[in-house]
């Protein structure tokens, strides 16, 4: 009986130790676990939700200026996987240098100190329509922020690409939806500052832009489009442009340019090709000294229902030296064709060159530029009748002859499309346009006086760089005014 007790006794040893070896081991991979963990997430995350990025060392993750895409991608993917954390930070001063590109999840805010810089490297060599932020999900993303901080497309450290080609785009979203960029200085790049293909409800506020290399905002096929408060020095294309977008409010913006041929486009082009777009309001924007027109409408390429084209209203506008380009005739202070009902009231025309409002599309094989390809030479004649135009309580004053061909131009509201468009005038104010107010068109209601000694509410506000000193300043009611 003694042996066969302390046989059992052996066997449930046997057990113990196998139990014991289990226990320790796991044990053992936990800690492995936890190791592993500490070393590859922040040490600590603070309770404000706030993963923070520097490069002195203060924060849950360190950048060193080489490959810093690492370290703020390590940052956002910890906040994507860890549903309690909102906000990637970058602190400042510092620059961020990327190598590569930094990919965004939903839910997520990339916020900066305005010291802090996002910058391309030197000479990246990256292939076409890679961007410097995107999504980590390419099939779509969902209520993100980016704010705060500075863009830096580093252009002249890059020059084996060509700007508008779709190069080193800034901030680059697609199939999205609720997408917040605001606070931003984004300057001196290739492509786009903000581009958005298939997108709902997209805002885009407060950013100071100068010479992104594209557009400051670029809104493809979208839905619900937002744009104020933005101050954009165009390059190489528009401020914004809205192509097959509806659903769009664009205002209280101020958008200029340079003289230099690389000095762009319209100040905002809005495109009609395959989607609906009859829901369009443009107000309440200075745009001065733009290469090309300050707002270009084009419908083009195929033709389509009236409802599908109609109803842009433009209003309460400051135009002011528009259309500087030297080498393309489409140029003037609106440029209009292939549009429905677009209303246009209470803007005003200071010394744009061509015409105010003019009804034409670029001929004779214009080479659009730029363009993603090399098929800039395109049809962009529109392909139906009826479009109408109405221009009302517009102040137009001071027009001047393009550059291109002068000949003839220089009239305040002209129509060289008269057989399938027609411009409707009523009350404006038109005054010292260099060829005369009308061509092609006319208006029984129109007044012709100097704006200056307006007594009715016409125009967006006007004033003259140099003022008669013996002007009775208390009859001048347009003299000064804020945009209505």
């Amino acid at each position: 009986m003694a042996w066969i007790h302390s046989r059992d006794e052996g066997k449930n040893w046997k057990k113990r130790k196998f139990y014991i070896i289990i226990f320790v081991f796991l044990i053992a991979l936990d800690a492995l676990i936890v190791y592993i963990l500490i070393q590859s997430n922040p040490p600590d995350v603070p309770s404000n939700s706030i993963v923070w990025v520097a490069g002195d060392g203060s924060g849950n993750f360190t950048c060193d200026g080489i490959d810093d895409q690492v370290e703020i991608n390590q940052a956002l993917a910890y906040v994507a996987e860890n549903p309690q954390l909102t906000t990637v930070y970058l602190k400042g001063p510092n620059t961020y240098v990327l190598s590569d590109t930094v990919f965004v999840g939903n839910e997520t805010i990339l916020e900066g100190d305005p010291a802090a810089v996002i910058k391309l490297i030197d000479h990246a060599d990256w292939p076409v329509f890679k961007p410097m932020i995107t999504q980590i999900n390419s099939t779509g993303i969902h209520n993100v922020t980016v704010k705060g901080f500075e863009i830096d497309g580093n252009h002249d450290n890059n020059l084996d690409k060509k700007k508008g080609y779709g190069y080193y785009n800034m901030i680059h979203f697609r199939n999205c939806s609720d997408i917040r960029v605001h606070d931003m200085y984004m300057h001196d790049g290739h492509g786009e500052g903000l581009k958005v293909d298939n997108g709902y409800n997209i805002t885009f506020y407060k950013n100071r832009i100068n010479k992104t290399g594209h557009n400051g905002l670029f809104a493809e096929n979208c839905q619900y489009v937002y744009g104020w408060d933005n101050n954009i020095t165009v390059r190489t294309d528009s401020g914004f442009r809205l192509r097959n977008s509806n659903h769009v409010k664009i205002y209280d913006n101020e958008i200029d340019s340079f003289y230099h041929w690389s000095a762009g486009g319209a100040g905002i082009l809005i495109e009609k090709t395959t989607g609906v777009v009859n829901d369009i309001e443009v107000y309440n924007n200075t745009i001065q000294k733009t290469y090309g027109p300050g707002i270009w409408l084009i419908g083009c390429f195929q033709s389509y229902p009236r409802d599908d084209a109609k109803n842009v209203h433009i209003y309460s506008n400051m135009f002011k030296s528009t259309g500087t380009n030297p080498t393309i005739d489409w140029v003037g202070g609106i440029v209009t064709s292939g549009f429905y009902d677009t209303l246009i009231e209470n803007n005003t025309f200071d010394g744009v060159y061509h015409g105010a409002v003019i009804q034409m599309y670029p001929t004779g094989g214009t080479h659009i530029y730029p363009t993603y390809n090399n098929s800039g030479h395109i049809d962009l004649s529109p392909k139906g009748t009826g479009y109408t135009t109405i221009v009302r309580n517009n102040i137009i004053a001071n027009t001047r002859q393009r550059s291109k061909d002068p000949a003839g131009t220089g009239y305040g509201v002209i129509n060289y499309l008269p057989e399938t468009h027609t411009i409707v005038l009523d009350n404006n104010c038109l005054y010292n346009n260099f060829a005369g107010n009308y061509l092609n068109c006319t208006s029984t209601t129109d007044i012709y006086i100097d704006p200056l000694f307006l007594n009715e509410d016409i125009g967006a506000g006007y004033s003259l760089e140099e003022h008669p000193k013996d002007i009775n300043q208390t009859i001048i009611s347009s003299a000064f005014r804020r945009m209505c």
